[in-house]
């Protein structure tokens, strides 16, 4: 992917990462194959992206990311050894040490080393910041022109199965799966069903469906993760008039839509040309998708004063 090739680059001129308390070397920001985080994918995640902005490099809705970091903890038990304030710094830190002015920031809280066994008993919670730049994450081509995807074979757990509200390390095997398999059978990202055969999500973005002019999107009772961008998204809609309805959406509802977009911290706002070959709409960025995405990109990049509550500026 773009993104990852685009780090690999520019790896060299990365220096710090942060890991419990302290900044370490980059090529120093270890840890123990014992780990338990390694083993058994116990640990909790965000992915934030900071913009360099008219008014000077900003995270976009980080109290959000790491108000979303503390509550995937809750559900195993994790407690992590730093306040919300002391990770905000540090984040700032690491991004000032980088010499970072555009970057996407991973935030991770993992079970670590001191036992192994299911139980992750008295190991203690690890917590790592890296930051490195990353620019359209399915390409810039994407963001104009759309990707195509398709349905695929695997399904999203369920809530009662495993808590999707909460952004957790291990629980992206299923995502992985949907990826590959797109990219195998020659799309560039998958969308991934629930038990129902509704549409849940992408493996690292929300579904919007336009219809009609108006915007739907799976509920958060579809076994989805709750996502920030898509919120941000929701947001926008509703103050250009844009009714918005959080709702079960069927599959085959899919090929009949007028538009279909993703979202995400990574996927900002990309455009869905086609889904298993069939076309979307007129198979372009369809109008309501461009005034929102131009809307997403206007304000991250701070050509208008809304929310400015929403960035944190390094």
């Amino acid at each position: 992917m773009p993104g990852f090739e685009q780090m690999r680059a520019e790896r060299d001129s990365l220096d710090t990462i942060w890991m419990n308390g302290e900044f370490t070397d980059w090529e120093d920001a270890t840890t123990h194959v014992l780990t338990h985080g390694l083993h058994y994918g116990t640990g909790v995640f965000e992915g934030a992206r900071c913009y360099d902005t008219e008014n000077g490099p900003a995270i976009f809705r980080w109290d959000a990311h790491v108000e979303r970091l503390f509550d995937s903890a809750k559900p195993y038990d994790m407690e992590i050894p730093f306040s919300k304030d002391e990770l905000t710094e540090a984040t700032l830190e690491v991004i000032r040490r980088n010499d970072l002015e555009s970057c996407y920031i991973r935030p991770v809280a993992y079970y670590g080393y001191h036992q192994l066994g299911v139980s992750p008993g008295d190991c203690p919670t690890d917590v790592a910041i890296a930051a490195w730049p990353w620019g359209a994450y399915l390409g810039e081509e994407a963001l104009r022109n759309g990707i195509d995807v398709m349905i695929s074979s695997w399904r999203k757990h369920a809530s009662s199965q495993i808590p999707t509200n909460a952004k957790t390390n291990g629980l992206y095997v299923n995502s992985l799966l949907a990826g590959e398999e797109a990219r195998r059978n020659g799309y560039e990202e998958a969308i991934v069903l629930n038990k129902e055969g509704n549409v849940a999500e992408g493996p690292g973005e929300n579904v919007f469906m336009v219809r009609d002019g108006e915007l739907y999107t799976p509920s958060l009772s579809e076994s989805i993760l709750d996502g920030i961008t898509r919120d941000t998204v929701i947001t926008l809609a509703e103050e250009r008039g844009i009714p918005v309805h959080e709702t079960a959406i069927s599959r085959g509802e899919l090929n009949t839509a007028d538009e279909l977009f993703f979202t995400g911290s990574a996927a900002e706002v990309t455009p869905i040309r086609k889904v298993d070959n069939v076309v979307i709409g007129e198979g372009t960025r369809g109008p309501v998708t461009e005034e929102l995405q131009s809307a997403f990109f206007d304000l991250v990049d701070r050509k208008t004063d809304e929310h400015d509550d929403w960035f944190t500026y390094i």
